[in-house]
């Protein structure tokens, strides 16, 4: 039993010996495992381990070895300005930066300045070789006239004190001077030999911390993140050098001036700041621009925090750095919800729109203009178009025809204010949308006639808007005339009657808004995105994308809406437009659209049709208005006491997608709250109860019978 170990599982009563056994050797056993014995070298290991590896032992390391590398460093810089002082290694400096710079003419002057600097040190050097005697000389010239003179000041004062002893008296006191100075010095001059190369090397630190010479792993951890740090030309011309262009690096390498000369003032703009880099000889635009990203991180930034353009001047990049974080930030409300005066011009108005990354107010004139909005979906661009909708309602003279192909409600407001109002996903919904752009060439035809016949006539603005026009072009129906309703051939029905107004339509006020999702040549043919003056694009998925939706200009002067951030820069478009003010030399602009809410987007619609003689809107709407939603949600709950939101979507979704399928927490919140209920909470969780429902239901049908009483 003792060898193996092995503990018997029958002990009998009658041997003692044999059960007082067995327990001694159950309680070695279970010792030897509970606590097995840890060698001294892995207790030592891990003991120096801890102390190696805690913050305060790190700190303190670090601390020791940045003051000392202060000192090195401080030495260092010393070394170079004194070198500089007695040397034309400066002057030469700056002459291949002018010449890396392209300025020749700069480069001629400071050659000349640093010959002129070298034939002075020559002629001091040549001055040396005859100062010995000529300082000997002037020596012994002012000691013969210094003890003549405290020899005549004696005499003088001998003849005052009629002592002739006080003769050698001033002679005296000057001797007796030098000793004691001769005294002190052999007094101070031992300590001094240890304070002075002490004070030497405390001025060197001084300079070193000053100019934080010292590697950056070395510094505190203050420093050490300098994420956010404020952009300096330092900071530049460093992240440029690392950006791995050789040429750019070899070239500032090279320059005097360590780069600086490359740079423009650095200006503030807006939530960022602005500089001109003018780029030395052999390193191109963009070799830059397709950097961004490295760019941002060498600067501290985030990608989407750095955005690069190419003014009118050659060689030249424009960086835009944003202060970090600040992009992040909401832009604040639209002046048509905070200020209910506000008034629209399409003529001569601008639509306020939302900033500029500048910060300044960024506004669209769309006065015979064409508009294309795309981006992926749930980004914002239905809202970026809508508003400028509800600016332009705010002019009573502008018709409005409008076709709505997601059909949610997003343009249910303007039922008052537009004559044509279209919602829905469905091929029927598609066809009456494409009817009404074949209506609105109808009419643009009728105006060029009548213009023809009175060439002052003038006629009110008609915007035809189809919101999502991705599902007319992708409409597979075909027409009794055979003739594919959607497509982008010569024989679509809608890409042709498009393709009309963009032709001819501005010149009578007839203009066509779209909004779309990815651009691809199947959804959105080139000739329609070509017809477009105001182009502007959220968020996309790859730069064929950005050229498709700008054009190849806008991404070539650095136009980059796939470098946007999908779902967190909602609402930011980079836009194509000569209706816009932007910065000159640039081909586009980015602008964080002001984002307003179906409330206050209501409210605008409602001021808007005051203005109006009472509008009597077409309205075409998806079979979703005949469904009775709130049934419907009593019906997905069944007889559970409460359910999760989410699951109440899921369940909608999947009883009637089409009508459902864009439904979503706050679309549910809203329906319930019309009937005087809401979601509600549930251990942290948003959920529906059947009650509340049921309550609802009831509330609705005692209203219904309580008016039809009436």
């Amino acid at each position: 039993m003792t060898e193996n170990n092995v503990v018997p599982l029958h002990k009998t009563p009658q041997d003692p010996a044999a059960t007082d056994a067995t327990v001694t050797t159950l309680t070695v056993v279970s010792d030897a495992q509970a606590a097995p014995v840890v060698p001294l070298w892995v207790r030592s290991g891990r003991a120096v381990k801890r102390l190696v590896t805690d913050d305060r032992t790190t700190t303190t390391a670090r601390a020791v070895a940045r003051h000392t590398l202060y000192v090195v460093g401080g030495t260092r810089i010393v070394s170079r300005r004194v070198w500089d002082s007695r040397t034309s290694a400066r002057y030469e400096r700056y002459m291949r930066a002018a010449e890396a710079a392209g300025n020749m003419e700069l480069a001629a002057e400071w050659e000349e300045r640093g010959q002129r600097f070298r034939d002075a040190r020559h002629r001091r050097r040549m001055d040396l070789l005859t100062s010995p005697i000529d300082a000997a000389k002037g020596a012994a010239a002012g000691v013969g006239i210094g003890v003549g003179g405290l020899i005549a000041l004696g005499i003088a004062l001998a003849v005052a004190t009629e002592d002739a002893t006080d003769v050698v008296t001033p002679l005296m006191a000057v001797i007796k001077l030098i000793a004691l100075l001769i005294t002190i010095v052999q007094v101070v001059w031992p300590y001094a030999i240890t304070i002075g190369p002490l004070l030497a090397l405390l001025g060197l630190w001084a300079v070193g911390s000053k100019q934080q010479a010292a590697p950056a792993w070395a510094m505190p951890a203050t420093v050490r993140n300098s994420e956010g740090e404020p952009i300096t030309p330092s900071i530049v011309v460093k992240a440029l050098r690392d950006l791995g262009v050789p040429a750019l690096r070899n070239a500032i390498k090279e320059m005097g001036d360590a780069g600086a000369s490359m740079l423009g003032p650095i200006r503030i703009a807006g939530c960022g700041v602005e500089v001109d880099v003018t780029l030395p000889s052999g390193v191109a635009t963009n070799e830059v621009q397709t950097r961004r990203r490295k760019l941002a991180e060498n600067l501290t930034r985030h990608e989407h925090e750095v955005f690069i353009n190419i003014p009118q001047a050659a060689r030249t990049v424009r960086l835009w750095i944003a202060d970090s974080g600040a992009l992040d930030e909401p832009i604040g409300p639209s002046p048509l919800v905070t200020d209910d005066t506000i008034t629209a011009d399409y003529a001569k108005g601008k639509a306020p729109w939302g900033q500029d990354l500048r910060g300044d107010a960024a506004e669209l004139s769309v006065y015979q203009r064409h508009l294309l909005i795309t981006g992926r979906s749930n980004q914002g661009k239905t809202a970026a178009l809508r508003s400028l909708a509800l600016w332009l309602a705010l002019d009573r003279t502008v018709q409005f025809w409008i076709a709505d192909l997601k059909g949610v409600g997003d343009w249910s407001m303007f039922d008052g204010i537009a004559d044509v109002l279209i919602e829905g996903p469905s091929d029927d919904h598609v066809i009456r949308a494409t009817e009404m752009v074949e209506a609105a060439v109808e009419e643009m035809n009728r105006r060029i006639e009548a213009r023809h016949t009175d060439p002052s006539a003038v006629f009110p603005p008609l915007i035809v808007n189809v919101d999502e026009a991705q599902v007319a072009f992708m409409c597979p129906v075909v027409g009794e005339d055979k003739r594919p309703y959607g497509g982008a051939k010569a024989t679509s029905r809608y890409f042709m009657a498009v393709r009309k107004i963009h032709n001819q339509g501005r010149a009578v006020d007839v203009l066509m808004w779209q909004g779309t999702q990815d651009p691809t040549d199947q959804n959105l043919p080139k000739l329609v995105r070509e017809g477009a003056h105001t182009r502007a694009s959220l968020v996309l998925g790859t730069e064929q994308q950005s050229r498709m939706a700008l054009g190849d200009k806008a991404v070539d002067d650095g136009a980059a809406p796939h470098m946007l951030r999908q779902g967190l820069d909602k609402g930011t478009l980079v836009v194509a437009s000569d209706g816009i003010k932007m910065p000159a030399g640039q081909s586009s602009i980015t602008v964080r659209t002001y984002f307003i809410d179906d409330e206050p987007a209501a409210e605008i619609a409602e001021r808007a049709k005051l203005l109006r003689a009472g509008v009597t809107t077409l309205r075409v709407v998806d079979q979703a208005e005949e469904r009775d939603h709130l049934a419907d949600v009593a019906a997905v709950i069944g007889d559970t006491p409460r359910l999760r939101t989410d699951e109440v979507l899921k369940r909608l979704h999947a009883l009637d997608t089409a009508v459902y399928r864009e439904w979503n927490n706050g679309r549910l919140k809203r329906l319930l709250e019309e009937h005087g209920e809401e979601p509600k909470k549930s251990h942290g969780v948003m959920v529906v109860r059947r009650d509340d429902v049921a309550r609802a239901l009831a509330n609705r049908d005692a209203d219904g019978s309580a008016s039809a009483s009436q």
